[in-house]
């Protein structure tokens, strides 16, 4: 009996153990085939997946390898990706998990190659490992509202948004959930548009969290929109193409909120394996 009794106190601590780590994004390259706005879906063609290799000095080698998947579809993080994704533009997006099923980042890419940049996310930009077209960078950063939080999670109060020209702060706004924010301080006809549609923040900072706590990463939905110098915006191909309005594209909010809440991904893996060590006692004592 003390036996079991201990197992089942081993079960118990197994039980609360801390969520689970950052949950696996997988980052892929292609072509839009198709969008079903009735589906909320996003298909893309060709896909290949962005992935780095680590050598034992130098930095990282990153490239993309062609999927064997002949198509890849994910729901959008925004129903602004409608407008801005048409069939036969260039892409690059994150989903959460494996391939697919949920994109929680879509960037519209121009240029070929390395020379690639991004014009438009839908989604969290921090999961585009793509720069931004005309040499333009963000640094964004959720604040949590700590009366929301569940785990490593909140929900975001607000976003403190900087546009960025090399470590140049070009712009700095803090934007409430809706709110945007747009830089168009050069005299090349550029500018860069930022909207916080909604997000998440780690809970580190409000107070009575456990310090080193570690679980799913906070997650957010921004529309930014870049219209890259005049002259220098590129296609596919390497050929100079018109420059979009400067009018940026109609804002909706997403036809679905992103949950605020995140539960361990190693609970049940814990819970399975103290009732296993359980049963095993029990199988032993008859």
């Amino acid at each position: 009996m003390r036996r079991i009794a201990a197992i089942i106190l081993a079960a118990l601590f197994l039980c609360t153990l801390p969520a689970a780590a950052v949950i696996l994004e997988v980052t892929v390259r292609g072509t839009v085939a198709g969008t079903d706005k009735a589906g909320n879906t996003l298909t893309i063609a060709g896909p290949a997946q962005y992935g780095c290799s680590y050598p034992a000095s130098g930095q990282p080698v990153c490239s993309y390898t062609p999927m064997a998947n002949a198509t890849i579809t994910g729901t959008v993080p925004a129903d602004s990706a409608f407008s801005v994704f048409s069939p036969g533009d260039t892409i690059v997006a994150t989903s959460t998990g494996g391939p697919g099923g949920s994109w929680i980042a879509l960037g519209k890419l121009t240029g070929a190659g390395d020379d690639s940049t991004v014009t438009d996310i839908v989604g969290d930009p921090a999961a585009v490992p793509t720069p931004l077209a005309g040499g333009y960078s963000l640094q964004l950063l959720t604040e949590p509202d700590c009366t929301t939080c569940s785990g490593t999670i909140c929900t975001a109060a607000s976003s403190s948004a900087r546009v960025m020209d090399g470590t140049a702060i070009l712009m700095a706004q803090d934007l409430a959930p809706g709110h945007a924010m747009t830089y168009n301080g050069r005299n090349d006809g550029s500018s860069v548009s930022v909207t916080f549609m909604k997000g998440q923040a780690s809970s580190s900072t409000c107070a009575g969290r456990a310090p080193g706590m570690t679980g799913p990463q906070a997650i957010s939905v921004y529309i930014v929109r870049v219209v890259p110098p005049i002259g220098s915006l590129t296609s596919a191909t390497g050929t100079v193409a018109a420059a979009p309005s400067a009018t940026p594209a109609e804002v909706t909010m997403p036809a679905e909120a992103r949950p605020t809440t995140a539960k361990s991904g190693l609970l049940p893996f814990a819970a399975i394996g103290a009732l296993a060590l359980v049963g095993a006692a029990g199988i032993r004592r008859r």
